[in-house]
C-alpha cells in the first residue's frame, strides 16, 4: 500500500491506514489544503472544476472531494466522468480558480489520485505543492459556517467544447480525415476514453470504428498502462478486422498510442514524433520532451530547422521548458502530446486529430508512415523499491562507477554511451526506480538496461 506526494499530485492506493494510503481522511485533508491554497490565491473566485476517470473508487473519492470543497465555501463545477485534458481546458473556459482531476492515470485499479490544477488549467508548481503539503501537515485550514457553504454546479457540454476545439484547431483537417475513410479499433480500457474517443471520431467524420473494453466500470481488462505487453488484444483485433489502425488511451485520456494495420505497434515513443513531424511542417519552431524520451524527436526537429530541448520528467517540467523556449509542440515519450496554443496539458484527443490529419494527408498506411522515422529502441524497465531504501546512496554508487561517461543529474541519472543512453530515476507515480535505455539496436538497449539493473541491485545490496 502506498501514498505518494509529488509533482504529479497526491496519489495512493485505496484502503488501509490513514497516512500510509489514499484513505478517506487523507483525501479530505489534502483537498482541504488545496482549497486553502486556492482561497489564499484568490479570495473572490470560488469556482473549482472537478472531473474523474472511470475507476471503481472514483465516485467515492469524488463525493469526499466535492463535499470538502463545498464545506470550505467553494463552488464546484462537477464534470462527473471526464478526461484530464477536458478538466484542464474547462478551468479556463469556466474562469475557475483551479481544478482537480480524480485519476491515477496509468496505475492499476487499486490506485486513485488528486491531480491539482492552477487557474491556467495547468499542474500546480513545485513551490505551490510544497505549500500545500505544509498546510496539510499542520491541518491549517478552516471550514465555513452553514450560511456560507458552496454549491455544486453541473458542468454541461464541456467535453463537447473540448472536442469542438480539437476539430476546429487550424492544423486539423476534418475533410481529409473523412475522405481517408479510416477504420479504427479503440481500446478504451473500461474508462472515460470509451466516451471521449468515439465522440471525437464522430465529430471528425470517422464512420467505421469499434470499441474494446467499452464499459466504463473501472474493472480494467488489463494493466491500464498502454505498453506493448498490455495491448495484445488490440493488436490482434486490428489484424483480425483488417482495420486501418488501432488507438489505445490510458484511463484519463492524456496518453496515446497507435497500432499499425498489420497488428504491430507504432510505438508510444513515436506518437509525439509523428505529431511533431506534422506540426513542424506547418509551423517552424522548437520542440521539448523529457529526458526519458526517444532522440527521434530531436532528429525530426533538426530536420525541420528547429531546436530540440530536454526537460526533467513530469508534465509540469515539460510545460515549464516549453514556455522557456517557446516550443510549438512538445510532450513525453509515453504518448503524451502537448499542443501549447490549445492548452498546456497532455491531450490524447488533439493528438488523435492531428495524427489522423497527418496520416490522411500523407496518403500512407500507418505502417508506411512509421517507416519514415528514425529507428531507435527503448528498453523500459522498473525495479520496485522496498521501504527505507537509500536512493541517494544507490545513485552515488552508479555515478562513481560510470564517472568517465557524460552524466546528467538534473533528474536522477542519465548516462551517455556514445549514441546510446540510459536514464535512471525514481517514479513520481509509483514506488519504483525506472530504467530506460535507448539504442538503434533493440538488443543493445536491452543489455544496457539489464546491466544497470544489476548495478542498482548491487548498490542496494540485493544481489
Amino acid at each position: 500500500m502506498a501514498l505518494i506526494k509529488s509533482i504529479s499530485g497526491i496519489r495512493g492506493t485505496i484502503g488501509g491506514k490513514p497516512g500510509d494510503t489514499l484513505s478517506p481522511l487523507d483525501i479530505v485533508r489534502f483537498t482541504a489544503a488545496y482549497g486553502t491554497l486556492l482561497k489564499q490565491a484568490n479570495s473572490l473566485n470560488k469556482k473549482v472544476v472537478i472531473g474523474r476517470d472511470g475507476r471503481i473508487s472514483g465516485s467515492m473519492v469524488q463525493s469526499l472531494v466535492v463535499n470538502t470543497l463545498i464545506s470550505m465555501g467553494l463552488d464546484v463545477i462537477d464534470l462527473g466522468l471526464s478526461t484530464t485534458p477536458t478538466v484542464e481546458m474547462a478551468v479556463v473556459t469556466e474562469a475557475a480558480v483551479g481544478g482537480i482531476i480524480l485519476t491515477a492515470s496509468h496505475n492499476p485499479k487499486e490506485w486513485n489520485a488528486l491531480k491539482l490544477l492552477n487557474a491556467k488549467g495547468e499542474f500546480i508548481s513545485g513551490a505551490e505543492g510544497a505549500k500545500l503539503l505544509e498546510i496539510a501537515a499542520q491541518e491549517d485550514f478552516q471550514f465555513v459556517s452553514v450560511d456560507h457553504l458552496g454549491q455544486v454546479i453541473a458542468g454541461e457540454n464541456l467535453l463537447e467544447k473540448h472536442i469542438e476545439a480539437c476539430v476546429n484547431y487550424p492544423l486539423v483537417d476534418k475533410a481529409a480525415i473523412e475522405a481517408a475513410n479510416f477504420s479504427i479499433v479503440i481500446d478504451a480500457i473500461n474508462s472515460t476514453g470509451a466516451i471521449a474517443v468515439p465522440a471525437l471520431l464522430n465529430a471528425l467524420g470517422v464512420k467505421k470504428y469499434s470499441v474494446l473494453n467499452a464499459e466504463v466500470n473501472g474493472h480494467f481488462a488489463h494493466n491500464p498502462e498502454p505498453l506493448p505487453e498490455n495491448l495484445r488484444d488490440l493488436c490482434n483485433e486490428v489484424d483480425k478486422q483488417k482495420a486501418s489502425m488501432g488507438i489505445a488511451v490510458d484511463p484519463d485520456v492524456d496518453r496515446l498510442c497507435f497500432v499499425c494495420e498489420d497488428g504491430s505497434l507504432f510505438g508510444e515513443e513515436y506518437t509525439l514524433v509523428a505529431v511533431a513531424d506534422y506540426v513542424l511542417q506547418h509551423r517552424k519552431g522548437n520542440t521539448v520532451s523529457n529526458m526519458s524520451s526517444t532522440r527521434a524527436l530531436k532528429d525530426i526537429t533538426i530536420k525541420h530547422g528547429g531546436n530540440y530541448y530536454a526537460s526533467a520528467v513530469g508534465e509540469v517540467n515539460v510545460v515549464t521548458k516549453m514556455k522557456e523556449v517557446n516550443a510549438v509542440i512538445g510532450g513525453e515519450g509515453n504518448g503524451g502530446i502537448i499542443v501549447p496554443d490549445l492548452h498546456y496539458g497532455r491531450d490524447a484527443l488533439i493528438g488523435i486529430a492531428l495524427f489522423l490529419t497527418h496520416l490522411a494527408k500523407e496518403k500512407k498506411s500507418i505502417k508506411q508512415l512509421r517507416s519514415t522515422y528514425p529507428d531507435y529502441f527503448i528498453s523500459k524497465n522498473k525495479i520496485e523499491l522496498t521501504p527505507g531504501v537509500d536512493l541517494k546512496k544507490i545513485f552515488e554508487h552508479i555515478q562513481k562507477k560510470y564517472q568517465k561517461n557524460p552524466i546528467n543529474t538534473e533528474d536522477g541519472l542519465k548516462i551517455e554511451f556514445d549514441n546510446d543512453w540510459v536514464h535512471l530515476r525514481s517514479s513520481n507515480t509509483e514506488p519504483i526506480i525506472r530504467i530506460y535505455a535507448e539504442s538503434n539496436s533493440e538488443t543493445v538497449a536491452a543489455n544496457i538496461a539489464k546491466r544497470l539493473m544489476g548495478d542498482i541491485k548491487e548498490a542496494a545490496g540485493l544481489n
